[in-house]
């Protein structure tokens, strides 16, 4: 990743109350102004303890920091957040799924290889929510209501925080793998209008054709105006429009997709399917103020909102199949989810001085709502009467939280001590509706019923759940030498669903000899389950990974049918967490940061496995009363694993040729292991199921589906009209594995990859600038998918590859500041 700034910068104390929820500072800093690019080493960070003058290499826990000008020549595909901090963050996971369901639609990312939902996002130093959709048609992000990173305009970002340590203590539940802090931008004047454009032209060798596809355009402008003398008013809108891609192959219609039927047969040959990025358009809006109340206190409040339409493709239903109407379509179909997405989050508050204290009170509010419907669809046991439109349901997630802060110096002995305080009071909703009678119909004729690649929330499925969260948190942090600097934390949360828990960290920096430290931190952190993962329930009818049609239920943990089969309380997962790691630095040209760590965690929640063994639709009728249920999900705390990794980040800065270059490498490597697994439960054996609850496919997912090494080497050159910009990346191997039943378990590993990014820049004048620049130009593709997994020829290329399968990527932009 890019790191760089143009002097040394001092972060106001207000800036650092803002965040005053925060608590680790940085391995090390960048900021980006004018038209040079150097690195400084002194930046104050606001992620980090509450001592205000920790700066970058000062840190005992690892922190990068991204600046604007990062985002921007991150090559993000119009304006995705989650994509360029894929780009810039080695330890930043960001796949790109397919025929995925609610990964569709909304993207989980993760950090240090663990689960979507194991990192906490805030935005100003304020939690962020989590999207409503429940991912449970995917592959990584199985199971979880991750954060939408794409919902937080990338344009309003003055800088991205990402603290890659466990820290619990300070914020509370969700932050085992770490946190990540966007900070708005907050300039008391100008701003900037900018638009670009792109596409996808790739050769793509399995139907060996020149695709270009893609094209999509993205704009944004943001101002910034003074209030009353030392308050500020900064907004923005922007917006992006992106077509799809599509990367299926020649379908050869086997048989065990579809019967050998003269209809069937017809279709070999052509492209049936599509596997790609799915079409989207997308609006945002966000402001960030502040206004002074008196010379001790300020009123501040931020916001963002976006709304995103996006189009999901599913398996085609074949025209000779129990799945199809002929009259309705006599050549098959392809059926399309469509994604409504509305994501707001606005807070407020007072911060200032009361005699020898800071203080930051707020309020904060969160909201997802997510509408899901399909097209070209149908539910076969309606006929020729079915609808062919159907609204497959609703979801909707609430978080709403009051926080008071406060911190204060002491001395001691001549030293500094900051002492840091506060409370929190969290309550969060998660509601999830009906979808269209239709589309869950059980209609009069022998076929699937519900609609097809996804049938409708019945108004059993629903969902009504809340908490309520009260914490309280205590830091102390100092330099107890002139050498070494230690820091304290403790928090006590209490959940109205799963009773009290204590957390804690401590963590400490000792510079050995000048330049050079040691660094490291232990602590315990806490995630409880969701309220999806709790109460979330659907009944769906789809194509099954051997390609078979199944009509499944996933059940909340509470259901009856769920208990009987073995189904317990959910528990929060609980981790322990450590790291070590060394920094240096040499003048002012060279520094690096070297950090190992160690994430061991309890009880993880995960998705069973697909429960569908012979007899088990019997048993559910004859006990139950509920027919032509074929296969049952339930969320499980199955599993305890151990994540042990290390990350390096190196950083060389000259001048060449009249202008500034700065070389940087960046290494992640991660792996994950199973520590244990819950013996199946004796009701499930009973039913005549075994080993189910947490089989190879989960195992696969959580511990070599994504990359455990992702690295790069980035090379930045600028002066005053030009800026050139290179990128190797290369992305780790990874597996799939499929359980197909009966014994066959096809595994495929896909092989590392290199990507190679390039831009330059010219400023035309101090205001005017254009930029021209290519992601991954070497058109590097995934190793393709052999013929136990390619699903018959459609699917060429896994979805579980972090380069994706699109080729290359080729953009254009313009900037104006004023």
């Amino acid at each position: 990743m890019s790191i760089h700034s143009t002097a040394p910068t001092r972060v106001r104390l207000l800036t650092v109350l803002v965040a005053s929820t925060l608590a680790a500072p940085a391995t090390y800093a960048q900021s980006q102004s004018g038209d040079t690019q150097a690195k400084t080493l002194d930046q104050v960070v606001v992620t980090g303890v509450r001592a205000s003058n920790r700066t970058s290499l000062d840190s005992p826990v690892p922190v990068d920091v991204l600046s604007e000008q990062d985002l921007r020549n991150a090559g993000a595909v119009n304006g995705e957040l989650g994509a360029a901090l894929a780009v810039l963050l080695p330890s930043f996971n960001f796949p790109r799924q397919s025929n995925s369901g609610g990964s569709d639609h909304v993207r989980a990312a993760q950090l240090r290889g663990l689960s979507p939902d194991e990192v906490l996002v805030l935005v100003n130093g304020k939690r962020f929510h989590t999207s409503a959709l429940v991912n449970t048609d995917t592959k990584i992000g199985n199971g979880t209501t991750p954060v939408d990173f794409n919902a937080i305009p990338i344009s309003a970002i003055k800088r991205v925080e990402v603290l890659r340590d466990g820290a619990g203590a300070q914020y509370g539940s969700d932050a085992i793998a770490g946190v990540i802090n966007i900070i708005l931008k907050d300039a008391p004047s100008g701003g900037e209008v900018s638009a670009d454009y792109g596409a996808y032209h790739t050769h793509f060798r399995p139907t060996d054709r020149e695709i270009t596809d893609g094209q999509g355009g993205y704009a944004a402008a943001d101002f910034g105006t003074t209030l009353w003398g030392s308050g500020f008013f900064h907004a923005g809108v922007e917006t992006s429009h992106h077509a799809g891609t599509n990367r299926a192959g020649y379908d050869t219609v086997p048989d065990f997709i579809a019967d050998p039927t003269p209809a069937n047969l017809a279709l070999q040959g052509q492209r049936n399917y599509a596997a790609g990025d799915p079409p989207n358009e997308s609006y945002n809006g966000w402001f960030n103020g502040e206004l002074p109340l008196n010379e001790h206190a300020s009123l501040y409040a931020f916001g963002t909102y976006t709304q995103r339409h996006t189009i999901g493709d599913n398996y085609f239903r074949y025209p000779d199949s129990d799945a199809n109407v002929p009259s309705i379509y006599p050549d098959g179909y392809l059926p399309q989810s469509i994604g409504h997405n509305r994501d707001a989050q606005t807070a407020g508050g007072v911060r200032g001085t009361l005699g020898d204290w800071n203080y930051d009170g707020s309020l904060n509010w969160g909201r997802n709502a997510f509408d899901y419907d399909l097209r070209d669809s149908l539910n076969a046991s309606l006929g020729a009467q079915s609808p062919t439109y159907f609204h497959i349901g609703s979801y909707a997630f609430n978080q709403s939280t009051a926080n008071l802060d406060a911190n204060r110096q002491y001395d001691v002995a001549g030293r500094p001590l900051t002492l840091a305080v506060g409370t929190e009071y969290r309550y969060e909703t998660f509601r999830t509706g009906a979808g269209d009678p239709a589309s869950y119909a059980v209609g009069p004729i022998d076929a699937p019923a519900g609609a097809q690649a996804g049938g409708g929330l019945q108004p059993q499925d629903a969902a009504d759940l809340s908490r309520r969260v009260q914490a309280a948190y205590a830091e102390v942090s100092s330099d107890i030498t002139d050498t070494f600097f230690a820091d304290a934390a403790g928090r006590y949360e209490h959940y109205s669903d799963f009773g009290g828990n204590w957390s804690g960290k401590l963590s400490a920096r000792w510079e050995f000899a000048p330049g050079f430290a040691l660094r490291g931190a232990a602590s315990n952190n806490l995630r409880a389950p969701s309220l999806s993962q709790i109460g979330y329930e659907a009944t769906t009818t789809g194509y099954g990974a051997d390609g078979k049609l199944v009509t499944g239920r996933i059940l909340s943990v509470n259901n009856p049918l769920a208990r009987d089969l073995g189904a317990q309380p959910l528990k929060p997962e609980k981790s322990r967490n450590f790291s070590l790691g060394i920094t240096g630095q040499l003048g002012s040209a060279f520094d690096f940061s070297l950090d190992a760590y160690q994430i061991a965690i309890d009880h993880r929640v995960t998705l069973s496995e697909t429960i569908d063994n012979d007899g088990l639709e019997q048993y559910i009728q004859q006990n139950f009363g509920v027919a032509g249920v074929q296969s049952v999900q339930f969320f499980t705390n199955a599993v305890n694993t151990i994540t042990r990794g290390a990350e390096l980040v190196g950083n060389y800065r000259t001048t060449v040729a009249n202008g500034n270059l700065l070389l940087t490498l960046a290494y992640s490597h991660n792996n994950t292991q199973i520590r244990s697994v819950e013996a199946t439960p004796a009701a499930l054996i009973a039913a005549g199921a075994d080993n189910v609850l947490f089989g190879v496919e989960a195992r696969n997912t959580l511990t070599d589906a994504a990359p455990r090494q992702r690295g790069s080497f980035t090379a930045k050159w600028d002066n005053k009209q030009w800026g050139l910009l290179g990128r190797v990346t290369r992305q780790g191997a990874t597996t799939r594995v499929f359980d197909f039943g009966d014994g066959y378990i096809p595994t495929q590993t896909y092989a590392p990859r290199f990507q190679l990014d390039v831009e330059v820049e010219y400023r035309a004048t101090d205001r005017l600038s254009f930029a021209l620049g290519g992601d991954n130009v070497t058109n590097q593709y995934p190793t393709r998918s052999n013929s136990d997994i390619n699903y018959g020829g459609n699917f060429p290329y896994d979805v579980i590859s972090p380069i994706g399968s699109n080729g290359a990527y080729w953009y254009g932009r313009v900037r104006y500041t004023f």
